[in-house]
């Protein structure tokens, strides 16, 4: 994801984060002289993919551009316990008034690289890509799915206005899988269709159809081997196919073998466990 894309929507969800933190000021910041300066050191706990480098300067170049942010690691580096990241220096008030904020993004979105690189290693060599979903924190869309991309993975659709994704609840109130995916090439054309099924009838009338991408819902590793042959003598090679539904760490490798092009996993940015970081005056 090219960050230059995104400026206006760091610089908003930065907005946001402050405002919600620091409200009418930090009151506990006014007990140091306004002048007394200061230099930190940030430093991970854990091992960790980096990823909200944009972020973090952010944060202190709306709360104070006089701070000094300067960076000891590169966005998607490997880093190890105890490591420093950054250190600041400038005024001590707006070290500590923008020293969660900062933390809060960058936590979380190394927390999400980081899952997303244990992910990517799992399959690495099988040629399967590994997609997120919509399952973000509220609010950090963009921003989750820029550190899946960090971390090796890749975006599926940002929202519900750059693909079709018809699945179950959209082919019953549409009509059926062949009428939802007419009804998709007219409203939009040229963007991608993608149908969830959950059975090879439904499979085949996806291809007949005319969808671009077949999400194989809740199938076993088996039944996609088959369904997966199925789909490529049927539609040529023509249609990319999907798994989704229950893949877990275990089972990855498993869905991975069966010649999928993509899978789908919401753990990526659902469960994601933020990085351990903590900043110290120095």
């Amino acid at each position: 994801m090219d960050l230059s894309l995104h400026k206006n929507d760091i610089a908003l969800s930065v907005q946001r984060a402050l405002e919600e933190d620091v409200g009418s000021g930090d009151i506990t910041a006014q007990l140091i002289p306004a002048t007394q300066q200061a230099k930190a050191r940030i430093i991970t706990r854990e091992r960790a993919i980096i990823a909200g480098v944009a972020w973090v300067n952010e944060v202190f170049r709306q709360l104070d551009p006089a701070v000094n942010v300067v960076w000891r690691v590169r966005e998607g580096e490997w880093v190890r316990p105890d490591q420093v990241l950054f250190e600041l220096q400038g005024s001590a008030r707006s070290l500590l008034t923008g020293e969660r904020c900062a933390l809060n993004f960058l936590q979380t979105l190394s927390g999400t690289a980081t899952r997303c690189r244990h992910y990517a290693d799992r399959v690495a060599g099988t040629g399967v890509k590994l997609l997120d979903t919509r399952k973000t924190i509220p609010g950090l869309r963009l921003a989750q799915k820029y550190a899946v991309s960090v971390g090796g993975c890749f975006n599926h659709r940002i929202g519900l206005y750059d693909a079709f994704l018809i699945k179950e609840n959209h082919i019953m109130a549409a009509g059926g899988i062949s009428a939802a995916v007419q009804q998709a090439h007219q409203i939009a054309p040229g963007k991608p269709v993608e149908v969830e099924v959950e059975n090879t009838t439904q499979l085949n009338e996806a291809i007949d159809a005319g969808a671009d991408i077949i999400m194989l819902d809740n199938f076993t590793p088996e039944s996609m081997i088959a369904a997966v042959q199925q789909a490529r003598q049927r539609s040529g090679g023509r249609v990319k196919l999907e798994a989704s539904g229950g893949i877990t760490n275990d089972t990855l490798l498993d869905y991975a073998r069966t010649g999928v092009d993509f899978i789908s996993i919401g753990a990526l940015t659902k469960d994601c466990k933020a990085i351990d970081l903590s900043m110290r005056l120095v």
